[in-house]
């Protein structure tokens, strides 16, 4: 099926004015933010009598104090207002702030500077949940992905050239200052006029009375979080990779200069190599994911940066001491290239497990709030981010190395990993399916928009193997609830999936009439919510390739709930492992090698008064054309 690819969006108005906001917004912040801290680690002494490292840390404390105070209002303010003005007044508060900040600069002001500091936050923390609940507002679920995938990208490398950028132009002797007052100025009005292109986004609740106490309110936003588990742990999720990250990038200039035996310039590499691995894992999500949500991503993250992790450990054995080395220098040592691929290997992972997050919370947030979750993932993101720079400072004090931390890191991932995707093995079960299509096989798809988006549907399909179900759970869009013969669904490590996806077994009423008549029950419940229900009607695996007699449970389905049904034929693996081509399946691992070519393909829906079993198998038969 062709889909637009996710830089196609820059050009359309529902997205790219909104991406250059957001890009403009995290490349202002990083440039005003660094260039503040540079000036305060080198030029302190000349403005207050407190330390250049208490300032630092003042810094990044002012900064993240307005997330844990402002975000329940936040929330509240973007689910009760025009989301495009709220973007607007934000852009207006950027330009007063930075002019705020350029007086500081100009005039040397440390309170001034710090005050900017704290505002600048707080119109981040006004910012964020309006950024986030914007994207399911004018972006269709297949495309959820691709554009948080690019939002990402582009947010870390905004933070990149922010931070190169802000560095830059506060160490130009004698005019730095108004340089950076400058800039900061500039970009904070060029991102208003960027806003003035942000087509109108209706208030999904604009009755909603606001709260202005944020403690009542944040207790309220997670007593309402806890009610979608599925979101609440994805959110967990989120505020661990902010965690992850955050630990990761505040050590940096220590790992540069301690153990890489490196300058400024290799931080700058390094911070360099894991802003594009992000970059990178972010924009990939779309198309490892097939234009879906696809949360099997999630585990498959998780796995890598937890392995590279740990070999980062390892990965710095050869290099020697010495003189400060620049980039350069530090390129030609031994060790240095396994270095930098684990950190690109690591951020690049982490692009595959927050994408896929973050559209999850989008797509199965109440519309009526889904800012106020996203305030709620604010602060639970603050709270882990500040619980990492604790926990670094502790682990250091212990006597704790950066690689032995960076080591402790990546097993705590493994260990909060196997926790989450225990309570949701829905993350597990999606990774297993994902894996299955993307090392056995190679699928080709065809006419998956004649599934609907919405409403309740049949799904009627051919039956060649024992992983049909799962090759189109792993292509549709929508979760399909699959029928399927009882003992298929007793099939080791298979039963974890099906049962996960919530399946419903059924068996031939000469076996168990009860299961039988309990299975017809609940496809009529299944449709009666709203579910895409899966069947096989020829009632079992072919023996020979072929299509066998359709048989009338479809029809008694339908009679009994008039829905549309849709046909589809897979192709190709008749023959494979999972099939019965020699007698038996599961016998000759690796019969057709692996990243064999299949097929789904899905004809247009059937109404419910034209369904018939021979119907339905013909069209089936067509749809295979030949292509067992």
């Amino acid at each position: 099926m062709s889909q637009p690819n996710q830089f196609e969006l820059l050009r359309q108005r529902r997205f790219g004015p909104f991406f250059g906001v957001q890009f403009l917004g995290a490349f202002n912040d990083n440039v005003y933010k660094n260039a503040l801290i540079i000036m305060l680690t080198f030029q302190a002494a000349s403005m207050t009598t407190m330390s250049s490292g208490l300032l630092v840390n003042l810094c990044a404390g002012l900064f993240i104090l307005p997330f844990f105070l402002f975000s329940a209002t936040a929330g509240q303010l973007a689910d009760k207002y025009e989301r495009a003005r709220l973007m607007r007044f934000t852009k207006l508060l950027e330009i007063a702030v930075m002019v705020l900040g350029a007086m500081g600069f100009y005039w040397r002001d440390l309170t001034l500077l710090m005050v900017a500091l704290f505002l600048m936050g707080a119109q981040s923390t006004l910012f964020g949940p309006v950024k986030y609940a914007y994207l399911p507002q004018h972006l269709k679920k297949e495309e959820l992905v691709g554009g948080n995938g690019m939002l990402d990208a582009g947010t870390f490398l905004a933070i990149l050239l922010g931070t190169i950028l802000g560095g830059v132009l506060i160490a130009i002797k004698s005019s730095g200052a108004m340089w950076v007052s400058s800039v900061v100025i500039g970009i904070a009005v060029l991102g208003y006029l960027a806003s003035l292109g942000v087509p109108r986004s209706p208030a999904p609740a604009p009755d909603l009375k606001i709260n202005w106490n944020p403690l009542t309110e944040t207790w309220a936003n997670f007593k309402f979080l806890r009610g979608n588990r599925v979101v609440f742990l994805s959110i967990l999720g989120i505020s661990w990779f902010w965690f992850y990250g955050a630990l990761f990038l505040s050590q940096f200039p220590g790992y540069a200069r301690d153990v890489l035996h490196g300058d400024e310039q290799v931080v700058t590499l390094l911070l360099a190599v894991f802003s594009v691995g992000i970059g990178v894992g972010s924009l990939l999500c779309e198309k490892l994911s097939g234009h879906k949500i696809e949360i099997g991503l999630v585990p498959f993250g998780a796995i890598g940066m937890t392995l590279f992790a740990i070999d980062l450990y390892f990965a710095h054995g050869n290099l020697a001491g010495g003189a400060p080395l620049g980039a350069t220098e530090f390129l030609r040592q031994a060790g240095s290239w396994r270095v930098l691929f684990d950190l690109a290997m690591i951020a690049t992972f982490s692009g595959f497990y927050i994408v896929p997050m973050y559209a999850l919370i989008q797509s199965r947030s109440e519309p009526s709030h889904q800012a106020r979750v996203i305030a709620g993932n604010n602060i639970m993101n603050a709270l882990f981010m500040v619980t990492a720079a604790g926990v670094a400072i502790l682990c250091l004090k212990l006597g704790f190395t950066i690689p032995q931390l960076f080591l402790l890191t990546g097993i705590l991932n493994a260990l909060v990993a196997i926790y989450i995707f225990k309570l949701v093995p829905e993350f597990l079960m999606r990774f297993l399916v994902w894996l299955l299509v993307h090392t056995v096989y190679r699928l080709e798809k065809s006419g998956l928009d004649n599934i609907p988006d919405e409403g309740p549907a049949v799904i009627v399909c051919n039956h060649p193997s024992f992983v049909d179900a799962l090759v189109i759970a792993a292509a549709c869009r929508r979760p399909v609830r699959f029928v399927m013969d009882h003992q298929i669904f007793r099939t080791p490590v298979l039963n974890f999936i099906f049962r996960t996806s919530r399946a419903i077994p059924i068996a031939p009423a000469r076996e168990d009439p009860k299961l039988l008549e309990r299975a017809y029950d609940d496809i009529a419940a299944a449709l009666a919510a709203g579910d895409v229900v899966g069947i096989f009607p020829e009632g079992g695996l072919t023996k020979d390739g072929e299509i066998q007699p359709f048989r009338s449970g479809i029809k008694r389905i339908i009679d009994r709930t008039p829905v549309p049904v849709i046909p589809m034929a897979l192709r190709g693996l008749w023959g494979s492992y999972f099939s019965r081509v020699e007698g038996k399946a599961m016998k000759s691992p690796l019969r057709r090698g692996v990243l064999s070519k299949i097929g789904l393909a899905v004809g247009a829906s059937v109404a419910p008064a034209a369904v018939t079993p021979e119907g339905l198998q013909q069209i089936v038969t067509r749809l295979q054309d030949g292509w067992k």
